[in-house]
C-alpha cells in the first residue's frame, strides 16, 4: 500500500470511529488511571491514619480541587461544540473526554466526600453531580443505539416525504368525499382536519395517540348507515382504505418523532441539573473555605 493509499485509510478510520472509541479509547485509561491512582492513595492514607480520610484532610482538598476543575471543565462542552478544530482537541476528542473523565467523578468525588453525607449543600452538590452523571450516561445510550432505530425505522423515507404522503392522503380523501353525504362529510373532515401529527413532548415522547382523531374517523365510518347508492358504497370503501394507509403513515412518522424525543429529551435534565450543579458547588467552596 502506498503511503498515500495509507493515508487515506488512517483518515477513513478516524472519520468513522465513534468517540466512545476515540484514539484507541485513550480517555478511558487516562480516567481508568487516574480512578486506581485516587483508589490506591486514598486507602494507603487510611491505613496509615486507621480511619477514612475525611473531605478536609490532605487528600480530601486535593481530590475535591481534582474533582472541582474536571466539573467546571466539563460544563465548558457547550461552548466547545461552537468552535470547529481537527487533531488532539477536535470535538470527537473533548466528547470523548467529556465522557470518560465525568464518569472518574463518581470514584473521585466520593472519595473526596470521605464516605459521610448529611443534610447540607456539600451533600446537595454531590446529590446534582452524581445525577449530571446519571442523565449523562443515558445521553451515551441515546447516542450510541438511537440513530440506528431511528434509521430503522425511517427505511429509505424522509420526514419530508413522511408529511408529504400525508398531505396526498388528505388531498385524496377531500376529493372521494365529494359524493358523500354530511354523516360522512363529516367523518372525512374528522381525519383531515383534526388529525394532530406530534404535539408536546411529553406526547411525543410516550407516543401517546389515545384520542387519535383518524382513527375516531375510522370508527365513525363503520358506524355510518348503510350507504344510499353504488356511488357512496365506492367512496365510503375508498375512504376506509385512504385512512388505513394515512394510519400506517401516522404511525411510522409518530415513531419517528419519539425516537427524536428520546434522543433529545435526556438534556432537560442533563442540562438543568449541570447549572444546579455548578451553583450548589460554587456554595460548597465557598462555606468550606469560610469555615476553614
Amino acid at each position: 500500500m502506498t503511503q498515500i493509499g495509507a493515508h487515506t485509510e488512517r483518515v477513513r478510520q478516524r472519520t468513522h470511529e465513534g468517540f466512545l472509541r476515540h484514539h484507541g479509547f485513550r480517555y478511558a485509561q487516562i480516567a481508568t488511571g487516574l480512578c486506581v491512582a485516587a483508589v490506591g492513595v486514598y486507602f494507603v492514607t487510611a491505613a496509615r491514619l486507621h480511619e477514612p480520610p475525611s473531605g478536609g484532610s490532605w487528600l480530601g482538598y486535593t481530590l475535591g480541587t481534582i474533582s472541582a476543575g474536571l466539573i467546571v471543565w466539563l460544563a465548558f462542552l457547550g461552548v466547545r461544540k461552537r468552535v470547529i478544530t481537527e487533531g488532539h482537541y477536535s470535538l470527537k476528542a473533548w466528547v470523548s473526554a467529556h465522557v470518560y473523565l465525568g464518569l472518574s467523578l463518581v470514584v473521585l468525588a466520593t472519595l473526596h466526600t470521605g464516605f459521610q453525607f448529611g443534610w447540607n449543600i456539600h451533600t446537595l452538590a454531590y446529590a446534582l453531580m452524581m445525577l449530571v452523571i446519571a442523565s449523562g450516561a443515558l445521553g451515551i445510550w441515546a447516542y450510541a443505539t438511537l440513530p440506528q432505530r431511528l434509521h430503522a425505522n425511517r427505511g429509505e423515507i424522509t420526514r419530508r416525504q413522511m408529511l408529504d404522503a400525508l398531505e396526498r392522503l388528505d388531498a385524496q380523501l377531500r376529493d372521494v368525499a365529494q359524493p358523500l353525504d354530511r354523516a360522512g362529510a363529516a367523518v372525512v373532515r374528522l381525519s383531515v382536519e383534526d388529525t394532530e401529527l406530534g404535539g408536546g413532548f411529553l406526547r411525543r415522547l410516550t407516543n401517546n395517540h389515545g384520542d387519535d382523531a383518524n382513527q375516531r374517523a375510522l370508527k365513525a365510518l363503520r358506524n355510518l348507515p348503510p350507504p344510499a347508492g353504488e356511488r357512496q358504497a365506492e367512496a365510503l370503501a375508498k375512504i376506509e382504505e385512504l385512512l388505513r394507509q394515512k394510519a400506517d403513515v401516522l404511525s411510522l412518522a409518530r415513531r419517528q418523532m419519539q425516537i427524536t424525543a428520546m434522543l433529545e429529551g435526556w438534556l432537560f435534565i442533563h442540562i438543568p441539573a449541570t447549572f444546579a450543579l455548578l451553583a450548589a458547588l460554587t456554595a460548597h467552596i465557598v462555606s468550606v473555605f469560610a469555615y476553614w
